[in-house]
């Protein structure tokens, strides 16, 4: 296999010229679905909610867009083929979390709410403090989660474009062009938002989640395919190949390592409980997965929505197994590692790799290669619309329209000022994600899962399920869950003291584990109980009527 991949350079020219030629037909068909979306957004209630038209289906599909990400599709697939029995974990992790959405969020949500999670909060609490919380909880949130998707987008270049050491692209080095193409997914994915809020983003999400779909079956097909359907060969070629042995299949390569010091092993343990209780609770905090609630009529649709999306996405997890293991037997761990640290191109590599066995030779894995590349730009071009969309969003409606200007803002200076944010709110994660290019996409998007579960998980479930809860605890609880999760994040081994952190030739960590969640989400449930306690603030009236509508819908919007 190690000589296919070097008969496929050969091959570059032929799969640069049809990677491009494919992502600019996708971006061509979506810039066509935006445009069309924004004849249609008259209202508020267009661009932040698709005017609320959407069916379970509809909805399920692009919830599933929304959270089949880069990092799922690039980084968990990346950290199987790299971590065998360790990477797998995420993809438990990142299902099992829609159960608490389901249970304790969804319908809750859609009841109580209207555009944002801000909205639930300050139903019985007082306005301007709150919302101004969850308007920054929500930036900080989505800022995280789109530096995963903008990074995932310059892991792929490189080995799209063919660019190997010494060589260039229209001038550009592999660097350069990395840089570049985080511009680009910036700029297109500010233009979907300002242009077509919420319909465009929803629409763009299920094209998106259909093409990922079927291109991680044809993927998972063939890999199948190749061992005849015996799980057990596979799994064997994989622990061989990764250079790891049996210890591949077994847990302890990534989390629980056993080292000589006591401490280090500790630690990698706590990491790995850490990152479980993450991935578990960080999803019901997600912002761009909480605004697709409120793109429904009803809380039932909602409702049948998340039951879609559980589907769609276990599906995909499911396959992301055969990605991973497939990637570390026919690509191997040295050739994954060489392409990128990472291990964030472990899925174009396998379709290369499999091209070439089925689809005749060099080009044939040119074919696959540009396919499997473009289903994954689009998958960050979705995303990343969809993060942009919920912090303008939230920026806009919670913080002008009622924070600054007291609720008397019109529409239409709320939707413009949306559109302004999405600019700003795109340019910051532009410039962070340069720095970030060293990061597993997956491990980027665990963090933004402590940061949600840590500041808005508590603040929403204390404010659906605790009469007492008041705006004092609100407060609390948000800027206690999201400072602490922020600053263990900034003195961890990820910023800086690693080789692969941010900044690896500086060190100023002191905090050992690598996912704050064991930490700062205690803490978010603790400062929201303390601040309720301190405050005499009590409006049982007010839970009383927020109870009944979360459960019935009397009310709702």
């Amino acid at each position: 296999m190690q000589s296919h991949l070097l008969a496929a350079e050969a091959s570059t020219s032929t799969s640069r010229g049809l990677t491009i030629t494919l992502f600019l037909v996708f971006v061509a068909i979506t810039l066509g679905i935006t445009i069309w979306a924004s004849r249609q957004t008259k209202t508020a209630t267009d661009f932040y909610a698709g005017g609320r038209q959407f069916s379970g289906f509809q909805n399920g599909m692009a919830i599933g867009g929304d959270y089949m990400s880069a990092a799922s599709f690039l980084g968990i697939a990346g950290l199987i083929a790299l971590y065998g029995y360790d990477g797998f974990l995420y993809s438990i992790g990142f299902l099992v979390a829609w159960l608490v959405a389901l249970l304790l969020v969804a319908e809750f949500l859609r009841n109580s709410g209207r555009y944002t999670m801000a909205d639930v909060l300050a139903f019985r609490m007082r306005q301007r403090p709150v919302r101004s919380a969850a308007s920054l909880s929500t930036v900080v949130v989505s800022i995280f989660y789109l530096i995963a998707q903008m990074v995932g987008a310059g892991a792929l270049v490189s080995l799209l474009l063919g660019i190997k050491p010494g060589q260039t692209f229209l001038g550009m080095d592999a660097d350069t062009a990395k840089v570049a193409t985080i511009i680009l997914v910036g700029a297109l994915m500010i233009i979907y938002v300002v242009v077509g809020g919420m319909k465009g983003t929803t629409y763009v999400q299920i094209v998106k989640a259909f093409m990922l779909m079927l291109g991680a079956l044809v993927m998972t097909f063939l890999v199948l395919w190749h061992y005849k359907f015996n799980l057990s060969s596979l799994l064997g070629d994989a622990a061989t190949q990764s250079g790891k042995g049996s210890a591949f299949l077994e847990p302890g390569l990534r989390y629980g390592v056993e080292t000589a010091d006591a401490a280090k092993t500790f630690y990698s343990k706590m990491d790995l409980i850490s990152l479980g209780i993450a991935l578990v609770l960080g999803t019901a905090g997600l912002p761009h997965i909480l605004t697709r609630f409120y793109t429904v009529p009803t809380s039932r649709i909602a409702r049948k929505s998340v039951i879609w999306a559980i589907g769609i996405i276990g599906t995909f997890y499911l396959f992301t197994l055969a990605l991973g293991f497939g990637a570390a037997a026919l690509v191997g761990g040295k050739a994954i590692t060489a392409q990128d640290k990472a291990g964030n191109t472990a899925a174009p590599q396998l379709a290369q790799a499999l091209g070439i066995d089925y689809l005749g030779g060099e080009t044939g894995g040119a074919v696959l290669l540009a396919i499997i590349a473009a289903v994954a730009f689009a998958t960050i071009l979705a995303v990343v619309a969809g993060l942009t969309l919920a912090s303008s969003s939230s920026v806009a409606h919670d913080f002008y329209a009622n924070v600054i200007r007291r609720g008397n803002a019109s529409e239409r200076d709320e939707v413009r000022v949306a559109r302004i944010s999405a600019l700003v709110i795109g340019a910051v994660a532009i410039v962070l994600s340069i720095f970030a290019q060293s990061l597993n996409v997956a491990f980027l998007v665990a963090l933004a899962f402590a940061v949600a579960a840590s500041g808005n998980l508590p603040a929403i479930l204390y404010s659906l399920f605790w009469k007492r809860f008041n705006t004092s605890g609100a407060m609390w609880a948000i800027y206690g869950g999201l400072i602490s999760a922020v600053v263990l994040v900034f003195f961890s081994p990820v910023v800086s003291g690693s080789p692969t952190a941010m900044f690896p030739d500086s060190d100023w960590h002191w905090f050992p584990l690598s996912n704050p969640g064991i930490l700062s989400i205690p803490i978010g449930f603790l400062c929201g109980y303390i601040g309720t306690i301190i405050s005499k603030e009590d409006d049982t009236e007010k839970y009383a009527e927020l109870e009944v509508r979360s459960l019935t819908g009397y009310g709702a919007h």
